[in-house]
């Protein structure tokens, strides 16, 4: 579910992955670029959001 979260909303899916100091930092980031580049930019965020979420579901299955 969180990767579906990622697609629409990447900040409030690191957010949620347990990486809030991060969700917090990328969420004006993320705003500032689909205002500035037209969504140009949103396929980062949303590879930055995959990549956390996948850090921390593996991170889970090694303790």
């Amino acid at each position: 579910m969180n990767y579906i979260l990622a697609i629409l909303l990447p900040p409030l899916s690191i957010f949620l992955a347990g990486r809030v100091i991060l969700g917090i930092l990328i969420a004006p980031i993320w705003l500032l670029a689909i205002i500035f580049s037209g969504g140009l930019t949103h396929p980062m965020f949303v590879l930055l959001a995959w990549f956390v979420i996948f850090e921390r579901r593996n991170a889970g299955l090694r303790d």
